[in-house]
């Protein structure tokens, strides 16, 4: 059975996928605050996530995602990954979800560090 943290992954990965408002809204809570780095000004509410990864969103196909839960506890989840972009570079990834009990993220954080070409 997928933890909660799991099954949030996998629906955001879906969601990145299909670029789908109502996919992408349906992971965080009304008053969900998105942080695109550690130190920016955060995302607030579900509709500004919703616009603001639309603004800034993958193509489909553009990109590989593989991940795994570093740690869960409760609402709090570590989970860590490589994005690649062929056309790019690859990253390496750390994002930090607090969800609510029904499952959606009242807070997420990434980290994304370009890996050094070669």
């Amino acid at each position: 059975m997928a933890s909660k943290g799991e099954e949030w992954v996998a629906g955001y990965v879906a969601a990145w996928k299909s670029n789908d408002p109502a996919e992408i809204g349906a992971l965080f809570t009304d008053d969900a605050r998105y942080f695109t780095a550690p130190d920016a000004e955060p995302r607030v509410g579900r509709d500004a996530i919703v616009a603001g990864w639309l603004d800034d969103l993958d193509e489909p196909g553009s990109w590989t995602f593989d991940w795994h839960i570093v740690h869960e506890d409760g609402d709090f989840v570590v989970v860590q990954g490589r994005t690649g972009y062929p056309a790019e570079r690859d990253y390496l990834n750390l994002w930090i979800i607090r969800l609510a009990a029904d499952g959606r993220a009242t807070e997420y954080t990434e980290w994304y560090m370009p890996r050094p070409q070669g």
